[in-house]
């Protein structure tokens, strides 16, 4: 919001930036690959905690996930997107990072949670604040918010299970978004 309580414009397009169609492409392609991936690391955790007390925390988490690439799978055919062509690769890096991740114990885990569910609620927020002037596109906007809360959800979860407790916490976590972020922007483009 500017100073005057009005929403700042947003910018006349350039040479060469994305048409809407193509931004709403791309939104959707890296929304079904992060949705994918997340539940691949989830499948990574269970496959070597399955019989932690943290496994039906984190099967509650995996469901949501599988709920979230539901929706961004039946879209893609709906809208003619197609999907990333980086998948088989989020296929193994995703469970690669979450049976790592478990296998450095329960709090690690948790810890990948957190640090992939807080670059996931600003790439959502930005998703959200792109489609706020597309009146035509209000339903897709309030799916990515409701997937954002519960994105958030699962932050919390993995703050409430003592993810900051994790040796190299930080390291591990920065590691993690820098990991994320690249995902997503290979995704958007690939």
């Amino acid at each position: 919001m500017s100073e005057s309580g009005s929403k700042p414009r947003r910018r006349a397009p350039l040479p060469g930036d994305p048409t809407r169609r193509q931004r709403l492409e791309s939104m959707l392609r890296v929304n079904h690959a992060g949705e994918y991936g997340a539940r691949r690391i989830y499948e990574g955790q269970l496959a070597v905690l399955s019989q932690s007390p943290s496994a039906p925390v984190i099967r509650h988490m995996w469901e949501q996930e599988a709920e979230h690439l539901q929706t961004f799978e039946r879209m893609l055919p709906e809208r003619r997107v197609r999907p990333t062509l980086l998948q088989p690769v989020w296929h193994m890096a995703g469970y690669a990072l979450g049976a790592a991740t478990a296998m450095m114990g329960e709090k690690a885990a948790m810890a990948c949670t957190v640090a992939v569910e807080e670059v996931i609620d600003q790439h959502y927020a930005e998703q959200s604040e792109d489609l706020a002037d597309e009146p035509q596109e209000q339903d897709l906007r309030q799916t990515i918010e409701k997937f954002r809360a519960e994105e958030l959800e699962h932050r919390d979860i993995g703050l409430e299970h003592e993810a900051e407790q994790t040796p190299g916490y930080e390291a591990l976590s920065a590691a993690i978004k820098t990991g994320s972020r690249l995902a997503i922007w290979l995704s958007k483009r690939f």
